[in-house]
């Protein structure tokens, strides 16, 4: 309850300064964790960014502005934190499909994006397990890729990333010259300000391995709560990344540290409803 609470407030504080600079360390520490922590919880749980989502609001405050009040667009423009009427118009007419100045006519047809809310679920039913993992840091082989998380791009883009490894050889490459015969799906870089981050297509490697050719980064000394996803892919995983953010974390001493985290794919047929793999995050005890 008192997460939620906390959540609560964090969107009160958001939606009453909307015509001002939102600071993320601000809104963070309304939710009293890490700006890293709140800004992965919020896109985990919402499915949308933390920068996303006060575009989207200020946006739809806009467009009512515009609909019933004289202001003039330059004013409304400004208001909202846009620096020039050109890029006002452009994100305008992203959201709503129509200019600013055409908001203003008679039946202008305008899309709305809603406050959020946070409800609290209690399932209880079914428990997760879990294991707390101190491990040193590690090198890995493979492809990386930057991304865009904005409006879910990443979730579009990363399943592609696979079926282009996986049909032209890589995926077999990187696990015949990796330490184990496993596969890494690896999140770094994560800029909650520009909404881009790195994902890795990976084996683990070490420092006799040859690499051939392929991309190698360090993945930092942590300690990780590592979890068992048990079923096909990509619902079964998917159910517990979404049990991590929405359960897990907010009933824990934990928040993310800040650092990449991984899905481990084990081998076995992934369309199996016995197929074994695990999602590694890096946590800081609170």
């Amino acid at each position: 309850m008192e997460w939620l609470n906390r959540m609560k407030d964090t969107l009160d504080y958001m939606e009453s300064n909307m015509t001002k600079p939102l600071r993320i360390e601000e809104v963070a520490r309304i939710a009293h964790v890490s700006p890293f922590h709140f800004q992965r919880m919020f896109g985990m749980i919402t499915g949308f960014t933390v920068a996303d989502y006060i575009r989207k609001r200020r946006l739809t405050l806009a467009a009512q502005e515009l609909a019933v009040s004289k202001a003039k667009v330059l004013e409304v423009a400004l208001k909202y934190g846009y620096d020039t009427p050109e890029a006002f118009t452009k994100a305008f007419r992203k959201a709503h499909g129509i200019t600013p100045s055409a908001a203003r006519e008679p039946g202008a047809a305008l899309k709305a994006f809603p406050r959020l809310s946070f409800h609290l679920s209690l399932k209880g039913d079914q428990e997760m397990e879990y294991r707390i993992v101190e491990r040193a840091a590690f090198q890995v082989i493979g492809k990386s890729w930057v991304v865009d998380t904005c409006e879910g791009e990443n979730f579009r883009k990363i399943p592609q990333l696979w079926n282009e490894v996986n049909s032209d050889g890589t995926s077999e490459r990187l696990e015949s010259i990796g330490v184990h015969p496993n596969l890494m799906g690896i999140c770094s870089d994560m800029d909650m300000q520009k909404e881009t981050m790195t994902y890795w297509i990976a084996a683990e490697g070490s420092e006799e391995t040859d690499p051939q050719g392929y991309e190698v980064t360090l993945i930092p000394a942590a300690t990780w709560a590592v979890f068992t996803s048990v079923g096909p892919m990509p619902h079964a995983i998917q159910k517990i990344w979404e049990r991590i953010y929405s359960e897990w974390f907010p009933s824990t001493g934990y928040e993310h540290a800040n650092a990449p985290e991984f899905e481990l794919y084990l081998p076995g047929d992934p369309g199996a409803e016995d197929y074994v793999c695990e999602v590694w995050i890096p946590v800081v005890k609170k």
